[in-house]
């Protein structure tokens, strides 16, 4: 309990690190790196609730989306969309990352997950926004293709050796 606490608090803290691009209104952020995280040590089933934490929090009005922001207005505005397609992100990952086997597996977790939350929140932003699907995704994906990779490389390297270094301090 302390660990997916922890991981949910580990998402606050990173949630509002972000970049607003010109050519678009969904944010630079880091929650996703912290989702691949997350739901590497701890699983599925905990990592998703780490994320629901985080959404819960910030739902409440604790400033902890992208630009620390927060409320009902973030989650149902043009891009909530993403915010919700995080839970794709956990659910998807969480799973490859449990019933995986090796980094392969654990890199179309990632990919898969990832392009599920661009999914539904694309066809959120196109809905809320007013735009036709392309224009949607030229600008809620198309910008964030390479950070997002270089997220995934981030976890695919870092993640396991976090692990390791948990399970020798007996933290896991």
């Amino acid at each position: 309990m302390v660990l997916t606490a922890l991981m949910a608090a580990i998402i606050c803290i990173m949630g509002p690190l972000s970049i607003q691009i010109p050519v678009s209104p969904v944010p630079i952020s880091l929650v996703n790196l912290a989702i691949y995280f997350s739901c590497y040590i701890l699983g599925m089933k905990r990592g998703t609730i780490s994320l629901l934490l985080y959404l819960l929090i910030g739902f409440v009005g604790v400033p902890v989306f992208a630009g620390f922001t927060a409320g009902a207005g973030k989650l149902l505005g043009p891009t909530g969309g993403y915010l919700v397609g995080y839970i794709f992100i956990a659910l998807i990952c969480g799973y490859a990352f449990e019933h995986g086997k090796g980094r392969v597996t654990d890199l179309i977790g990632m990919l898969l997950g990832t392009a599920a939350c661009y999914l539904f929140g694309t066809a959120w932003l196109a809905y809320q926004a007013g735009l036709d699907f392309h224009a949607a995704l030229a600008a809620g994906v198309i910008p964030f293709i390479p950070g997002d990779l270089a997220k995934i490389a981030i976890a695919l390297i870092a993640a396991p050796m976090l692990v390791k270094r948990l399970k020798a301090a007996e933290v896991m």
